[in-house]
């Protein structure tokens, strides 16, 4: 057995919730009951009253519920290996891991920012396979080029500024070390005989673009010549953000200063990460709190042309959901029409003793 949508099976605690309520429910109304008449004289009061039906009914309505859920969940069964194509372009993911991503001027920092924007980027990726690169005052590669997103998320989560001693945004290093997991020489040049341009290749840097140490728009230009579109993400804002210093439980202690005793003052350099994208013949998305620069990605990305990776094997199933659905709507049904009293036009034991005494 096995659930196309698996986290949805968490709705069942609610059961259980329903039970609780019901018997607290019905212990309140039995004291209220109690201080009101005793029970000989409530049962001829209320001759019509049953204490199994709304336990028959509470039993009928999480059954229904319990099943739905499981409909839901889309319960898979039949899996078999089916093998097919391929297909998808090749991307390589800078990040920027300097100290200016630290700041908070985008909530709750760019540092965690740029890691729900490669997810989200990973999320509307099918069969492309993607490496990553982390940058400062120096780039490295941090995973290479692979189509296990999640070995990716795992390697994703390790990132942090504290990666890289060396400060600064190298941003040109950070292009040339993508070109290297996408196949291209290391010195620059394409020796390697196994490499050759396409269009099926692109690098995406995520940075506040404040570029220090090398030049970036040349590597981009570099990269381009080479088949490989360059697009930028900018982090952060143009007003900028002061770089927190925490202790080891997260809390703000103190601002890193310049030297001469200033509190930095970070700002997102979007001029330099138009040129780059530009220079690459990709584009510049800012990172908001929406998805829009991702959209914008993935739609340039959409441009390249796929290659093929290889075959593959996949795992088929066959939904089974409309067996719960069908259970799930017959129990509902049967609640709804089960009355919480007895109906004092059908009352068997006096049929009973009516056919008795006709005998």
């Amino acid at each position: 057995m096995h659930f196309e949508h698996i986290k949805l099976l968490w709705l069942l605690v609610v059961i259980p919730i329903m039970i609780v309520v019901f018997i607290i429910r019905q212990r309140r109304k039995k004291k209220l009951l109690a201080e009101f008449a005793s029970s000989q004289l409530m049962g001829r009061l209320r001759p019509d009253a049953s204490w199994r039906r709304p336990i028959i009914k509470l039993t009928m309505l999480c059954l229904g519920l319990g099943f739905l859920i499981i409909a839901l969940a889309n319960p898979q069964m039949g899996s078999s290996l089916s093998e097919g194509e391929q297909r998808g372009i090749d991307m390589a993911v800078c990040i920027d891991v300097s100290n200016s991503m630290l700041a908070q001027d985008m909530k709750p920092s760019r540092m965690a920012r740029s890691k729900q924007v490669v997810q989200n980027l990973m999320s509307q990726l099918g069969g492309d396979r993607v490496s990553l690169v982390v940058f400062a005052g120096k780039a490295y590669i941090e995973m290479p080029l692979t189509n296990d997103y999640s070995a990716t998320k795992m390697f994703l989560d390790q990132i942090n500024t504290d990666l890289i001693n060396q400060q600064g945004t190298a941003i040109g290093d950070a292009i040339d070390k993508g070109m290297a997991t996408l196949g291209y020489g290391e010195e620059g040049d394409a020796d390697e005989p196994e490499w050759e341009p396409n269009k099926s290749r692109a690098i995406v840097v995520i940075s506040d673009g404040e570029n220090h140490e090398d030049d970036a728009i040349d590597a981009a230009k570099r990269a381009a010549g080479q088949g490989i579109m360059v697009c930028t993400i900018g982090i952060g804002t143009p007003a900028g953000g002061q770089i927190p210093i925490t202790d080891r439980r997260g809390k703000i202690v103190d601002w890193r200063k310049d030297y001469e005793g200033n509190i930095v003052t970070t700002h997102l350099n979007e001029d330099m990460l138009r040129e780059i994208a530009k220079a690459g013949n990709g584009v510049y998305a800012h990172a908001d709190n929406g998805n829009a620069a991702v959209n914008d990605i993935v739609k340039q990305l959409s441009t390249l042309e796929s290659q093929k990776f290889g075959a593959s094997q996949y795992s088929s199933y066959k939904s089974q959901y409309q067996y719960p659905l069908a259970a799930g709507l017959l129990f509902i049904l049967l609640e709804v029409f089960i009355l919480e009293r007895r109906n004092p036009r059908i009352n068997f034991n006096k049929i009973i003793r009516r056919k008795s005494e006709n005998e």
